[in-house]
Parts: structure tokens; C-alpha cells; sequence
């Protein structure tokens, strides 16, 4: 949607993996997964976090559309930043620790 939207004009492509697990190392979230963690696997940690933080109401589809269509950058770069800013609102959500 974001490409979409920069474009003016419908496109149908899909995120490819290596984008997504770039995108992970680069937010620096990529060390709370275990080592060994697949490339494939990482752009599905990617989509779930994405997933959570959308249903749960930490970012909106229109926010997350907004990012990615005007990063002026690499789509790396605007999916790091998406992926940090919930991962973010995620923490502040958490309660303290005992």
C-alpha cells in the first residue's frame, strides 16, 4: 500500500523476506530472536510484531502506509523505522518491573 500510495497508482508486490529480515537487524531487534532464526523466519517475526501492534491499537494502517510511502530512503530503512516505533509503544505499554 505504502508503494501504492507514493505511486499514485495501484501496485501488487510483496515485501521480499531479505527486505524484512534487513529491516529487523537494522531496528536492532533483530538479538531477542535466537541465533539460528532463518531469514524467512525473521520477516514472519516482522509481520506478527507488525500484526500485534496494529490489532492492539499501537499504530494504525494509515500511519504504517504513511511511513513506508514517504521514507525517503531505502524501504530497509522505512520498515527499521516502522518496526522500532511499535516495538517502542510496545515497551511503554509493558508494566514496570518488580
Amino acid at each position: 500500500m505504502g508503494r501504492s500510495k507514493a505511486l499514485q497508482e495501484p501496485q501488487g508486490i510483496k515485501v521480499s523476506d531479505r527486505i524484512l529480515a534487513e529491516a529487523l537487524r537494522k531496528s536492532g531487534l533483530r538479538k531477542e530472536l535466537p541465533h539460528r532464526t532463518t531469514r524467512q523466519d525473521c520477516a514472519n517475526a516482522v509481520e506478527a510484531l507488525l500484526v500485534y501492534g496494529y490489532l492492539n491499537g499501537l499504530v494504525s494502517l494509515e500511519e504504517a502506509v504513511t511511513r513506508i510511502a514517504t521514507a525517503t530512503d531505502s524501504p530497509v530503512d522505512a520498515f527499521a523505522d516502522l518496526i522500532q516505533s511499535v516495538a517502542n509503544r510496545l515497551d511503554d505499554r509493558k508494566p514496570a518491573p518488580r
